[in-house]
């Protein structure tokens, strides 16, 4: 679901936000009739609910400053997504520098407690015995727990990410500061089923929300510490071997063509459909191409075409390792390689690149470094 965009950043709800709403409902009624006693079970469902949702406006507050921060630095950022009990911020290109890396990072937490702090004073302008009162608590509890716990020194999260920042800026390689911040994810995790366990051993009031809460997100940060590292651990570029190399040529046909005579034109070329006002219409794709040849073969080639967008567009002046991992970041199939004036070099296909990263390294020694 589309909720709204922000500098152009769609900013969208998860089904599964809704699943996570629904578990802090049932986990969190019984402890609202707890702390407000003589509360019917009606109200309670109500209040645990207003829980829910704060705890979803903090989650959302806080990847809104991440994606705020990334844009000020000129990181484009393809969307923002809350779901089950937490959000992403999905950049489209990751911090080349630590210090990058660490301002986006910094920036969510720095916003949560902020407004845990805000919500802290306005208690003590509300009377301590109402449900107004435990709302406002709820949302700077929400805010505080989300700050702190972000803040954890493990990937995914972003005191990891902090972690890795700071590692990476004393070792001088990015490797080097994932690894220790996935050993990290790996401890927190372990934590959280300890925490977990600990209030169910002990039989406290918020077990069951513990048990539940701690279950999930233990989860969500075991799966983030392992996709980071595997992320990490893809074989480098391979010395010797330039973008060029992978480059197909670019050919320039009319949006207007017929699909079949763009189909036979883009043989071991990428082509890019212009048209008639000199507007790139994008990058065509082969197998819908062959698809609309199939049933109608006079069709404009525009109909098969890929739409170029800043993600799809790679500047030859990147670090083979940039263009890396952007390809293996953005699920499209070609990259438009254009030069510093935005002019087409060529077309880089995401299956080229792949082979390049897995098969041995045979290139032969003339290949110039991009």
């Amino acid at each position: 679901m589309l909720l709204f965009r922000v500098g152009g950043v769609p900013v969208l709800l998860a089904g599964s936000w809704w699943i996570g709403s629904l578990l802090i409902v049932v986990l969190y009624t019984p402890l609202v009739t707890r702390l407000l006693p003589g509360t019917g079970f009606g109200l309670s469902a109500v209040l645990a609910g207003a829980f829910a949702v704060l705890l979803g406006a903090s989650v959302l507050a806080h990847e809104l400053g991440h994606c705020l921060v990334a844009l000020r630095l000129g990181m484009p950022v393809r969307r923002v997504r809350l779901f089950l009990l937490g959000g992403l911020s999905e950049l489209a290109r990751s911090p080349r520098l630590p210090r990058q890396e660490a301002l986006v990072a910094v920036a969510g937490p720095a916003v949560s407690l902020v407004l845990a702090l805000v919500c802290w004073a306005l208690l003590l302008a509300v009377p301590d015995d109402g449900a107004v009162w435990l709302l406002v608590a709820q949302c700077a509890v929400a805010n505080g727990a989300v700050g702190v716990f972000t803040l954890l020194p493990g990937l995914p999260l972003d005191g990891g990410r902090l972690l890795r920042a700071g590692v990476w800026a004393l070792h001088g390689a990015r490797s080097a500061g994932t690894r220790v911040a996935v050993v990290g994810g790996g401890l927190v995790a372990v934590a959280l089923i300890g925490w977990a366990l600990w209030g169910l051993a002990q039989g406290s009031e918020d077990r069951w929300l513990r048990l539940g809460v701690g279950v999930v997100t233990a989860w969500f940060v075991a799966m983030g510490a392992t996709t980071e590292f595997a992320s990490e651990g893809r074989r480098p570029w391979p010395e010797g071997l330039s973008v060029t190399d992978l480059m197909r040529p670019v050919l320039q046909l009319p949006a207007e063509s017929p699909v079949s005579a763009a189909l036979a034109a883009s043989a071991g070329r990428g082509v890019v459909l212009v048209r008639a006002d000199g507007v790139a219409a994008g990058l065509l794709d082969a197998e819908a191409a062959e698809r609309l040849a199939a049933s109608a073969p006079q069709s404009p080639a525009e109909l098969a075409a890929e739409p170029i967008r800043a993600e799809t567009v790679l500047l030859n002046s990147d670090s083979t390792a940039e263009i890396a991992e952007h390809v293996n970041e953005i699920p499209v199939w070609q990259f438009l390689v254009v030069d510093t004036d935005g002019r087409p070099l060529g077309v880089l296909c995401r299956d080229d690149v792949h082979s390049a990263l897995t098969a041995p390294a045979t290139y032969g020694t003339g290949s110039a470094w991009a």
